[in-house]
């Protein structure tokens, strides 16, 4: 299948990694700082190597102890009947870090797919979407390494990953465009054809952004 091959060809970097090193981190933020010309031992930055090494182990790169199979590993038969027809998860706040200035990234996304031979439950959806952004990725490939994944795992002949965010390092570096969204797009299979099936899925999307004002 086209889209295992995908998956199997990723870098390392999006495949399980091993655990981090947390007192190596909190030496290593704590250098940082002292090399930034702060001094460690005041009363404001004693305590922030340790936080800071705790924040990017269990909240930022956490990812990285997990599989997109194991946050899939849940499945069931799809539904009699139910092939060729959409499932749709909008709304789905995410964060990640850019892997170019470590900064934050957040936004929502919206992941789709047609049930093949298994189906998940739609917590199973969020799990895949933080397994792959609780890493240093670029937003583009978040976006298709979520869609491989849903293709790959579920055996799904068409999936989609859509997603809108807020970039740090545009909105508060640079030329500092506060206002900036950025988009990206993956689709795989039947999807990736800009027709009526694509087309249903941008309405849902729509639809889901005008109750949301």
């Amino acid at each position: 299948m086209g889209n295992a091959r995908v998956l199997r060809q990723l870098p390392a970097r999006l495949k399980k990694g091993r655990a981090p090193d947390v007192a190596a981190m909190q030496r290593a933020v704590a250098d940082f700082l002292s090399a930034a010309g702060m001094d460690v031992t005041c009363a404001e930055l004693q305590e922030t190597p340790a936080r800071v090494a705790r924040a990017w182990a269990s909240g930022f790169l956490d990812g990285y102890a997990r599989t997109p199979a194991e946050a899939l590993a849940e499945t069931y038969p799809a539904p009699s009947g139910s092939r060729g027809e959409l499932v749709v998860v909008t709304g789905l706040h995410f964060h990640s870090m850019c892997p170019h200035h470590l900064l934050p990234v957040e936004g929502r996304a919206t992941l789709a797919y047609v049930p093949g031979r298994r189906v998940v439950g739609f917590g199973r959806l969020g799990a895949l979407l933080d397994t792959l952004a609780h890493r240093l990725i670029l937003q583009e490939t978040l976006a298709r390494s979520v869609a491989s994944a849903l293709a790959t795992e579920l055996g799904s002949p068409a999936t989609a990953c859509v997603l809108e965010a807020h970039q740090a390092c545009l909105r508060v570096r640079g030329e500092e465009q506060s206002d900036a969204v950025t988009h990206s797009e993956a689709y795989t299979g039947s999807l990736r054809k800009d027709g009526a099936l694509r087309r249903e899925l941008w309405v849902r999307i729509a639809a889901s952004r005008g109750a949301g004002r």
